[in-house]
């Protein structure tokens, strides 16, 4: 998922990056390459908002042409695509352990943005919920 930036010069120096699809994610660096560091964990760190909400995940619009973006990492994509399913479908997370056959802890786990979820196991929750996990190269 590549989330398009908006970098802006700030006359005082250093870069403002915002994310025109997460506005509560808002951040600066020195330079561009370190404002896009500090994006991705603002990206992060907005994102763990809508998680704590249990508000769907905005996905990332079509970047214009040019524009810079932030990738989050795989797992990340692949863990908030499960979590927008699971509120499309109206599934509780207890429910879904209960189909995979997990402890209801493991499936909380597998709700956190920032933990290390096997890719496998997402695919598997996604299944349950009769979806199918495809991963392309670009």
């Amino acid at each position: 998922m590549h989330y398009p930036v908006v970098l802006r010069p700030e006359p005082e120096g250093g870069i403002t990056v915002s994310f025109p699809d997460v506005p509560e994610a808002l951040t600066c660096g020195t330079d561009e390459e370190d404002a896009l560091r500090h994006g991705l964990d603002a990206l992060e760190t907005a994102l763990d908002f809508y998680f704590d909400a249990k508000e769907p995940i905005p996905l990332p619009s079509k970047p214009k042409r040019g524009q810079r973006c932030v990738e989050l990492p795989a797992s990340y994509a692949a863990t908030v695509l499960l979590y927008n399913e699971l509120l499309r479908q109206k599934v509780r997370p207890a429910e879904l352990a209960k189909r995979l056959g997990i402890p209801r802890q493991d499936m909380t786990r597998m709700l956190k943005l920032r933990h290390n979820t096997k890719i496998n196991s997402i695919a598997a929750a996604l299944a349950a919920l009769g979806k199918h996990l495809e991963l392309r190269l670009n």
